[in-house]
């Protein structure tokens, strides 16, 4: 009676090592699939989403990921290309190589060739700047980098005064807006990378840049320039609306804050009051004129709270206010955490109602 050996006898054997090794072998090849499978997966996982430029969403944002695809295509043919001779010449064909032809090789493939592809490159690439600064069709936007939050203030066509907000930024779908971009102490950069190309921010310099966003949605903008301890949490939502309510939500986010409606946030108003909150901090229609810090006139509206470090809820209102400098170091505003868990409720309240 034959009897089957076990795997380990087998291996044992003169064929062992080859039959083991076929046998390991689907196994480390399924290790290598998984691995390229991961790899490929952590590549794209940025392709997507409302901070990613290979998501665009606007006019400039399309002509810069063309440009990108276009280089990228590019550098894939060239990759390919020379690897492909490097393997003809090392394994298909490895004779001598005549002399007069390895010299036209290089004389084409080193000097002609990327020099048209990259002088090609390179004139495409500076055909784009003037969209990207061209003036805008009537709206014009201001933005102050400050630490670490923006200031904006837009600036419609006519006689009308500017409307202040802050760490928001909200853009008509279809129409080109023109941004004035300043900062106060530090070098900041603007980018909202689903709508346009960056744009640097200097203090004393003003430097101007266009988008013409066309999907409506809501996109995430972010200082791209490293400015100090709470860079990363320097952010903004950049809102895209149909036209018609941009220009309703521009004439709204004009008007004073309303009063308090509820109980609770006529509470907190008197400890906005009581803390001196008014002194940094603007609500339009109150003795509240201070410019130190974001104006609050219609913060309640807003997506997020400091400058994109948390979300708009009550909870998150009195967490920003209870630990400002742990949620964003070095900070200029001071923290209230001396205040009662009911205190700090009314006053996210009174903040939430400021719509």
């Amino acid at each position: 009676m034959t009897r089957t050996k076990p795997l380990g006898t087998i291996a044992s054997d003169a064929s062992g090592p080859a039959l083991a090794g076929h046998l390991l072998a689907p196994a480390a090849g399924a290790r290598r699939r998984g691995f390229t499978l991961v790899a490929v997966a952590l590549f794209t996982a940025g392709c997507e989403g409302r901070q990613s430029a290979l998501a665009p969403a606007g006019a400039d944002a399309e002509a810069l990921h063309l440009l990108f695809t276009s280089m990228l295509a590019g550098a894939a043919v060239l990759w390919l290309g020379m690897n492909g001779l490097f393997y003809w010449f090392s394994r298909r064909s490895p004779a001598a190589f005549p002399e007069h032809h390895a010299r036209r090789l290089i004389l084409f493939g080193g000097v002609f060739a990327p020099t048209l592809i990259v002088g090609g490159v390179l004139v495409w690439g500076l055909s784009l700047l003037p969209d990207q600064r061209a003036p805008g069709e009537g709206l014009r936007i201001s933005v102050t980098g400050e630490q670490w939050w923006w200031r904006v203030e837009y600036l419609p066509e006519g006689d009308a005064g500017p409307v202040i907000s802050a760490n928001e930024i909200r853009l008509p779908a279809g129409e080109r807006t023109e941004f004035l971009l300043t900062a106060d102490r530090f070098i900041h950069s603007f980018w909202i990378p689903a709508l346009g190309g960056k744009m640097d921010m200097f203090p004393g310099r003003e430097t101007r840049m266009s988008l013409k966003p066309e999907t409506p949605g809501t996109y995430r903008g972010q200082c791209a320039e490293f400015c100090g301890a709470s860079h990363a949490w320097m952010a903004f939502e950049a809102v895209v609306m149909p036209p018609e309510d941009f220009a309703a939500w521009l004439e709204a986010e004009a008007q004073d804050a309303r009063a308090p409606q509820s109980e609770s946030a006529r509470r907190g108003l008197e400890i906005f009051r009581r803390e001196g909150c008014g002194a940094c901090h603007s609500i339009r229609g109150t003795e509240a004129v201070g410019q130190v810090g974001p104006d609050l006139t219609h913060v309640g509206a807003r997506h997020s709270i400091g400058a994109g470090r948390l979300g708009a809820s009550l909870d998150d209102i009195a967490l920003w206010v209870a630990h400002t400098g742990e949620l964003k170091p070095e900070v200029q505003m001071p923290a209230f955490p001396h205040l009662e868990p009911a205190e700090l409720q009314d006053l996210a309240r009174y903040l939430k109602e400021l719509e």
